[in-house]
């Protein structure tokens, strides 16, 4: 298999953009009622990406070490 620098790159780029939708729709979930949903999603997608990404690049890192 063919390590690619674009690959690993297009991964984590994908994965910080999911990671931001993910904590937009977490946070419209938890407490898009009491705060309002714009609210929400916007501190959802902020926060969101703190643990996400951080997954996302561990696992890439991972990856390329073991492939």
């Amino acid at each position: 298999m063919d390590k690619s620098i674009g690959l690993e790159l297009l991964a984590i780029i994908i994965g910080l953009l999911f990671s931001i939708a993910g904590g937009a729709a977490g946070g419209v979930y938890v407490g898009g009622k009491t705060l309002g949903n714009e609210l929400a999603a916007m501190m959802g997608s902020f926060y969101g990406p703190l643990a996400g990404f951080a997954g996302v690049v561990i696992g890439v890192v991972i990856a390329v070490l073991l492939f």
